[in-house]
């Protein structure tokens, strides 16, 4: 990784910063090259109109070629987006830093659609992150709708000299570099610029208004069962297991002997609104912990920044702590709803204590169960590996948590990919596993201390005197023995999906070990693992009656297919449901696929009766019906769950309405057929 120092045009980063932020927070620490930017700001002041001209003088550097392109049909080039604002995003997908400015971005987005043009430039930290189709699901579980290079090699980023994520620069409609700013609070820098640039450059007539054509990766892909599920947590004493069906913004409890769906709490569609569980929201839940006498279930609610309480009895949901908005820097303590969290990722409860791991500021947080107190517990809110007393000590944004039987609260040290833990009766903190002396130490090695290797870890397990860790971009579940410091693989390679006796995953993002069964969210293959500690032998769950709960909103609703208006014959027919799978796919054998039928003004009767069963059925499917004289209608909605031929147990959703208007009378065909195709996950 080259780190080279910021080019002489990128010394105008400090004039931006001290024009348009009105004085926001400076960043905790001077970045190194190629560190994250871990500035955390107040909320960004009103923008101020600028006083003078912000455009460039130096040539933007263009893009080399050869580079992979996402969410675009070609790639892109400097030269081709003359008369716009661009401006460039240097991320990496693990940093929760990048994650943060992903609102700034939309919103500006929003502000300027005709003006401006945001452009990721992906320069992966992580050996994992470099891959394109890796970053292709980042895209999708973020929702980004511009345009993102894959810099994987670092071209981009040494022709411009940053040296931190998250770093964006602004070219001018010109093409000319205008300057740059590191770190969280893009907003408040930026907008007063563009906006400089957008009517200066107008009044020149130089500006060129409209959207930028993009093909969106996630456009004509199938519908998935669960979404990017982050994190898992089992009860099987009550028959529970609870999902955290991230990406549809949901929690899902299944009951565990039949694999059935019994409640969803939030509507699937990202907010923050509490109430009751159809009407609630949740913005990407990840964590959960489940009170003792099983009745409450906590939550991370990382893009809401709070942590809610789910009333399993009532099915009620309430925000604990958090506001819905990121909090100030230096993180404070307060009363729970009104204290501004950063992106809590994970919790674990003991009593009346829950503890909060809030990757966003680098700490752990406690919330009082009794009185709703938030206060850090440890982290200083510095990134970095530093042991010691907790109040002193610095994480690297912890995303996993469980309490040990040993005294222990183990958490899982993302940034710097590895196991620490907090001892309970002294307050140190220190290191378990994995790297200690940098963020940029990680790799695949089994071993003891600080000479094992991670690569960014999420999630952590304790079962049985022992540790079970989702080392997530290693797509490898590991055991760790706390007494030796030593941790082994147990599953896992390269990332795939497999089951059986030897396993693959894809980025597991979470488990829960109870009982000799690991529990896996495996993330990137939108699905739960079942794995059994003492046979090895791996299933993934296929979860039942899902769709008898609402789609979510914005992840793919139902299709419609409407025919023109039909001439049928009266007397004995049928209904032709013509539905064309991918190659390679069928209709799942074992969850349920169906039909309702709804008629209006009495033109027809099906044989089968309104709603049939299309489980494991073969396509496409006839249906007898008799139809009647008159004039009325036929809608069918149908929810199909599909999966390939070597793989039933990873599925997709299709939910569509077919519907026609039909005159019935003597004369007329007697076959109404619906034709459906659905495009691949690769299409």
């Amino acid at each position: 990784m080259s780190r080279t120092p910021l080019l002489p045009y990128l010394g105008a980063l400090a004039l931006l910063a001290a024009a348009c932020t009105g004085g926001a927070a400076p960043p905790t620490a001077a970045p190194e090259p190629g560190a994250e930017a871990t500035t955390t700001t107040a909320p960004a002041p009103s923008p101020t109109p600028p006083s003078r001209s912000y455009a460039g003088v130096d040539p933007a550097p263009e893009f080399p070629d050869g580079l992979d392109w996402l969410n675009t049909d070609q790639p892109l080039s400097l030269a081709e987006l003359r008369g716009k604002v661009v401006l460039l995003d240097f991320w990496t997908y693990g940093c929760i830093n990048c994650i943060h400015i992903i609102p700034d971005l939309e919103r500006l987005e929003a502000e300027f659609d005709e003006e401006l043009v945001v452009i990721g430039v992906h320069s992966a930290k992580f050996t994992q992150e470099g891959g394109t189709d890796n970053i292709r699901n980042i895209v999708l579980r973020y929702g980004l709708e511009h345009p993102v290079v894959n810099d994987n090699e670092f071209a981009v980023w040494r022709a411009w000299g940053a040296r931190a994520w998250p770093t964006i620069a602004v070219i001018d409609p010109a093409g000319n570099v205008v300057g740059a700013h590191e770190g969280e609070g893009v907003y408040g820098v930026v907008q007063p610029v563009i906006r400089s640039l957008v009517d200066e450059f107008d009044a020149k007539g130089l500006l060129q208004r409209g959207p930028l054509d993009v093909r969106l990766e996630r456009d004509g892909l199938p519908r998935t069962v669960l979404s990017f599920p982050g994190k898992v947590h089992a009860d099987p004493a009550r028959d529970r297991l609870f999902v955290a069906d991230t990406n549809h913004h949901r929690i899902v409890a299944v009951r565990l002997s039949d694999r059935e769906v019994v409640a969803v709490y939030g509507s699937g569609s990202p907010g923050l609104a509490d109430g009751a569980a159809a009407a609630a929201q949740f913005d990407q839940p990840q964590g959960m912990a489940l009170s003792a006498d099983g009745t409450t279930l906590y939550v991370a609610d990382v893009g809401n920044h709070a942590v809610r309480e789910i009333d399993l009895a009532a099915g009620d949901v309430t925000t604990l702590a958090g506001t819905g908005r990121k909090g100030f820097y230096p993180p404070e303590g307060g009363f729970g709803p009104q204290t501004g969290l950063h992106s809590p990722w994970d919790v674990a409860v003991a009593g009346t204590t829950l503890y909060v791991a809030m990757a966003g500021s680098h700490q752990i947080w406690t919330v009082d169960l009794t009185t709703q107190e938030a206060t850090p517990f440890a982290g200083n809110g510095l990134e970095s590996t530093r042991n010691g007393p907790a109040a002193e000590a610095e994480l690297a944004q912890p995303s996993g948590v469980a309490l040990g039987a040993d005294g222990r609260l183990y958490f899982a040290d993302s940034e710097s990919s590895s196991i620490r833990f907090v001892d309970l009766a002294s307050g140190e903190v220190d290191l378990l596993v994995g790297a200690d002396a940098g963020l940029f130490d990680f790799g695949d090695e089994d071993g003891e201390g600080a000479g094992a290797r991670l690569q960014h870890p999420l999630g952590v397990s304790w079962h049985d005197g022992a540790l079970y860790v989702a080392d997530t971009y290693n797509s490898k579940i590991k055991l760790v023995d706390p007494a030796a410091r030593e941790i082994r693989t147990l599953f896992g390679g390269e990332a795939g999906w497999r089951d059986g006796a030897d396993p693959l995953f894809y980025e597991p993002g979470g488990l829960h070990v109870v009982g000799g069964i690991a529990y896996v969210a495996d993330t990137n293959n939108h699905a739960v693992r079942r794995v059994d500690l003492a046979t090895g032998e791996a299933e993934t769950l296929v979860l039942r009656g899902i769709e008898r709960f609402a789609p979510p909103a914005g992840a793919g609703e139902a299709d419609v297919v409407t025919l023109a208006e039909a001439a049928v014959a009266a007397g004995p027919g049928t209904i032709t449901l013509d539905i064309v799978l991918p190659a390679g796919y069928k209709v799942n054998e074992d969850a349920p696929s169906s039909v309702a039928w709804s008629v209006e003004g009495g033109v027809a009767t099906l044989a089968g009766g309104d709603v049939q069963d299309l489980t494991g059925t073969t396509l496409p499917v006839v249906f007898d019906a008799v139809w009647s004289e008159g004039t009325g209608s036929l809608a069918g909605d149908v929810t199909l769950i599909w999966c390939a031929d070597d793989a039933e147990s990873l599925c997709f959703i299709e939910q569509l309405r077919v519907e026609a208007p039909l005159v019935v009378g003597p004369d007329g065909d007697t076959d109404l057929a619906f034709r459906h195709e659905i495009a691949g996950p690769g299409a």
